[in-house]
């Protein structure tokens, strides 16, 4: 037994002389490790634990709500535009899908980083598409606009590279296409992105940041009916934002159509009448005040403002002298010049001031106080009578009818031809042109109404103001025996299922209240001056044409050389004002050219144009 016992410790040390049994005191310390490496993984647990109770109980519902948004978008749909078309059906604004590229900035996590990778993928600056994605997020948007009209090679490096651009979206938004380029510009306007002062003055509540509007002409004045009714969708999106499916859909309603009075023709021919000037023209029908033309120059270019103007751009619009974004047909106030003799003559007549035989003597000049008054002919015109003094524009004559008519009286027959107040066209804010009076001096300038002024007037000179569209109306209220119809230039507003939310109906605003006789013998001084006055260029074989001619003064011509040039930019603006047939007014036209010298050479040639174009044009039925 004894010597059992001393085998066995003989193999227990030869065991431990080889290592593998531990000492004791290693047994402690490799007890003790491991107990503490255990409290340390079961304090991990336990935070573990209350981490994932505080989320689940105390923080559960807002980190589903997290996780569904996280998820699930909601994505709008723009409507289409309606389509603006001419009188006879010829579309003349359509739309076109746009490929554009938007960041949805919740799914972006470092925006340079982003930035930077946008940058070198669509050749942009890196640290200005920073500044504008922080801008965006700063602002609180859900999404930023990027690009818009991607190219096809564009858009296939998005693509491959989407992993690595999160939030990036390529989506498809209509944009506006104008058929034919540059033409009717100022009537048919053009889009813009809604300002922040638009959101902000709660007049617009279905508009978000990002969307277009329309800033002038028809875009602007029928918004409410072109603009439609905008749709959404709900998508599903992985972590990247790209879309997995589509879980619903309101579809977009496309927004109404709208027919304009334009005559295609017409409009053509009066903006290349006005090619390389600066004026308008007006082409009106006088028997219902329905637009046939309105014509502008200089024009711009719509597709510039569609695709977004650089800074550049829009600081040199801004500095053209020329102003093109401005419709001179509605907001350019003009001298009208002789043409304004017809509202003189009516008003001598119908005040009895003046008969058509009454005979006053041009001699050239006319002395008032210390201001002598000339004629446009130094020598003068000798006697004169009202169709002569009409046919031959005798400014001495209208002086003395002037003065015997006085200045309340001038106004008040200027306003019942219309002018001196907006016409009301269905387009963009008119000026209001000028008729002045004693009391609208007073206020102005804090003066007393002169003789002077008056006799400045007379021939529309002076402090008289008055826009195309005026004069266009004004003569055509001759033409039809004294109604000044309201302009129009929207025909009907059409839904896209056929439905007619709007028909125009001619409208009279006011009346001449002038006898048939006096309207008569102004009639045929008009159809003097084309046969045989200072409007002989405006005459047509076979068509009798009625008209007056106008040259409305910038600055004071040098009496002494009244032949000298004037500077450039000071030149006299060329009026002409006219209707045909004479005998079954079809059209009234009114032109003016700025800086274009005088009416009977400059303007009426061009008005013969505008008004052959419209009485040779085959009659193609309206749409209905």
């Amino acid at each position: 037994m004894r010597l059992n016992e001393s085998r066995f410790s003989g193999f227990r040390l030869q065991e431990t002389s080889f290592g593998g049994v531990m000492p004791p005191e290693e047994q402690e310390r490799v007890r003790r490790t491991f107990a503490r490496t255990a409290l340390v993984i079961m304090c991990l647990f336990g935070l573990l634990f209350l981490r994932l109770w505080f989320l689940q109980l105390l923080q559960g519902e807002e980190m589903q709500q997290r996780s569904e948004h996280n998820r699930i978008r909601l994505q709008d749909l723009p409507p289409w535009r309606g389509m603006i078309l001419d009188h006879q059906g010829q579309v003349l604004v359509a739309n076109r899908p746009s490929f554009e590229l938007v960041v949805v900035l919740e799914d972006v996590g470092n925006i340079p980083i982003l930035a930077g990778r946008l940058a070198r993928l669509l050749r942009l600056d890196p640290q200005q598409l920073t500044a504008q994605l922080q801008n965006g997020k700063k602002a609180g948007l859900h999404q930023v606009r990027v690009r818009t009209d991607l190219a096809w090679e564009e858009m296939a490096r998005i693509e491959t590279f989407q992993p690595e651009l999160p939030g990036v979206l390529i989506q498809v938004q209509p944009k506006r296409e104008y058929r034919h380029k540059g033409m009717a510009c100022h009537v048919l306007g053009y889009l813009g992105e809604i300002s922040d002062t638009q959101l902000k003055g709660g007049k617009l509540p279905d508009y978000k940041m990002g969307d277009y509007l329309g800033k002038c002409g028809v875009e602007l004045a029928w918004e409410k009916f072109l603009r439609g009714q905008r749709g959404s969708r709900r998508i599903e999106v992985d972590a990247y934002g790209r879309e997995l499916g589509q879980l619903d859909r309101v579809v977009p309603s496309p927004g109404a159509n709208i027919y304009l009075t334009l005559d295609n023709r017409v409009q053509r021919e009066a903006e290349a009448c006005l090619e390389g000037q600066e004026g308008a023209i007006v082409a009106l029908d006088p028997k219902t005040g329905r637009v046939l033309a309105l014509a502008s120059s200089p024009t711009y270019s719509q597709e510039a403002f569609e695709r977004g103007l650089t800074t550049q751009e829009w600081q040199k619009i801004n500095r053209d002298k020329a102003h093109p974004l401005e419709n001179r047909t509605l907001k350019g106030q003009y001298p009208p010049g002789s043409t304004f003799k017809i509202v003189m003559a009516v008003a001598g007549l119908e005040e009895k001031v003046i008969t058509p035989g009454t005979i006053i003597n041009c001699a050239g000049a006319l002395p008032v106080g210390n201001h002598v008054f000339h004629c446009w002919r130094k020598r003068g015109h000798g006697p004169m009578n009202l169709h002569r003094a009409m046919v031959h524009s005798c400014d001495i004559y209208f002086y003395e009818v002037g003065r015997r008519l006085g200045i309340e009286r001038i106004n008040e027959w200027s306003r019942r031809f219309g002018l001196g107040a907006a016409t009301g066209l269905d387009l963009d804010k008119e000026l209001p042109g000028l008729a002045p009076s004693p009391t609208w001096k007073m206020a102005r300038f804090h003066q007393p109404w002169r003789e002077g002024d008056t006799i400045s007037v007379s021939i529309g000179q002076g402090y008289n103001l008055t826009t195309p569209i005026q004069m266009a109306r004004a003569v055509a209220a001759i033409a039809n025996g004294g109604n000044v119809y309201k302009p129009y230039a929207v025909e009907k507003v059409e839904s896209p299922a056929g439905e007619i939310l709007y028909r125009a109906q001619p409208e009279v605003q006011s009346r001449l209240r002038a006898s048939p006789a006096t309207l008569e013998a102004v009639r045929e001084s008009l159809v003097g001056v084309v046969n045989d006055g200072t409007a002989k260029a405006a005459r047509l074989a076979n068509i009798q044409v009625a008209g007056k001619t106008g040259t409305a003064q910038v600055v004071a011509i040098d009496r002494d050389n009244p032949k000298k040039k004037q500077a450039r930019g000071k030149e006299d603006h060329a009026w002409f004002v006219a209707y045909a047939p004479a005998d079954d007014p079809q059209v009234a036209v009114a032109v003016l050219v700025e800086h274009g010298g005088h009416g009977g050479e400059d303007a009426a040639p061009l008005a013969r144009r505008v008004i052959k174009a419209h009485l040779s044009e085959p009659k193609v039925a309206q749409v209905q």
